[in-house]
């Protein structure tokens, strides 16, 4: 389950003076346990590690802003499994069935960045198409890590992705998985 958190931000309307960020943390609303600096990871963006899930308190991370004209902060506020977005799934193969010429068998790993996958199952979503530009089709989610697609043409090159979302319907899913192909 999730080891860190990445928090990114953005400026409307862009300022035109150069700003600096800082950004913290805390577990909790008020009499936080846990406080800390988010530890920077980008110009816009950072991390912290050492959460807790299924805590009922949020957490919030808070960036101010600031340029010689001053500063403005702004706090988030959220539940981890709100927030929960796993890595793509990994190492997708896509294989003819022999002697079933309409069929391909798709097969896949969790993302390597997800513990316990036994314990904290994934679902997954698949999205494939012809060669041909055809219109791309999504369907699942599937509890397992294999599929098999039916009703494919014959001697037609698929390309096929798949994407991974927390069991329990936590959070969003990944990104796509890089594409494979199969005839």
């Amino acid at each position: 389950y999730p080891q860190a958190v990445n928090c990114s931000w953005v400026l409307a309307p862009e300022p035109l003076l150069s700003t600096d960020f800082v950004a913290t943390y805390r577990h909790g609303m008020w009499g936080a346990t846990e406080m800390g600096e988010c530890v920077r990871t980008g110009p816009r963006s950072c991390s912290f590690g050492d959460v807790q899930m299924f805590s009922l308190t949020p957490y919030v991370v808070n960036v101010t802003a600031m340029n010689p004209l001053g500063a403005a902060s702004r706090l988030l506020p959220f539940l981890l499994e709100s927030i929960i977005k796993p890595d793509p799934p990994e190492d997708l193969r896509v294989s003819p069935i022999p002697g079933e010429t309409k069929k391909l068998l798709l097969e896949w790993s969790p993302p390597g960045s997800w513990p316990f996958p036994e314990y904290f199952p994934l679902k997954y979503r698949i999205r494939y198409a012809q060669e041909e530009g055809s219109v791309t089709k999504t369907i699942g989610p599937y509890e397992q890590t294999s599929y098999t697609l039916t009703g494919v043409r014959p001697g037609t090159l698929h390309h096929v992705q798949v994407a991974a979302k927390d069991f329990t319907d936590s959070g969003e899913f990944s990104a796509w998985s890089l594409p494979a192909s199969g005839t």
